[in-house]
């Protein structure tokens, strides 16, 4: 059997899991598209695509999984990924977006909400709320994806929007 997975982890962050991880996954010839991970906290989010060779099923690479001592504890689940396997034009990144200030609720949901009309799509996102000496700051950075005729509009609405959120905002235009 051939197919695509999606594997997803969530367990306490190590040196070296990304390494164990997918050092497995190339012994058994599974080959890896879209990836991410990232540290939240004191654990560890960790999602791949995976293109499954003929022969191997999703219970024999979650078998091989759970047998590292880095996810004994974790949470992983492996499931058929239903989706394309590669990006449309909605996925190419226009831009890259950084938002800083102080930390409140609903910060990423109004910020977020000002893309939609533009028809621009969040392609990456990263908060993090920091511990500061004037409590916490907010990080957020974004990489987007926005029709050109709609760019400079769309920028413009991202900035005064953190603007009236007292945030400040510096984005550039890339590829």
């Amino acid at each position: 059997m051939s197919g695509t997975a999606l594997i997803s982890i969530i367990c306490e962050d190590h040196p070296g899991l990304i390494a164990e991880v997918t050092g497995r996954l190339f012994d058994l010839g599974v080959n890896l598209g879209d990836t991410t991970f990232a540290v939240l906290g004191g654990g560890a989010e960790f999602t791949l695509v995976a293109k499954l060779p003929q022969g191997i099923a999703l219970a024999d690479i979650e078998k091989e999984l759970r047998t590292l001592p880095l996810l004994k504890d974790g949470k992983l689940t492996v499931s058929a990924f239903q989706y394309r396997e590669s990006h449309d034009a909605q996925a190419h990144i226009t831009h890259r977006v950084e938002i800083t200030g102080d930390d409140s609720p609903g910060l990423v949901a109004r910020l977020s909400e000002a893309l939609p009309k533009f028809g621009a799509n969040i392609v990456r996102l990263n908060s993090e709320s920091v511990p500061s000496d004037s409590g916490a700051r907010f990080l957020l950075r974004m990489a987007i994806s926005v029709p050109p005729a709609k760019a400079a509009t769309c920028m413009a609405t991202i900035a005064n929007t953190a603007s009236q959120l007292n945030l400040k905002c510096h984005w550039q235009q890339v590829g």
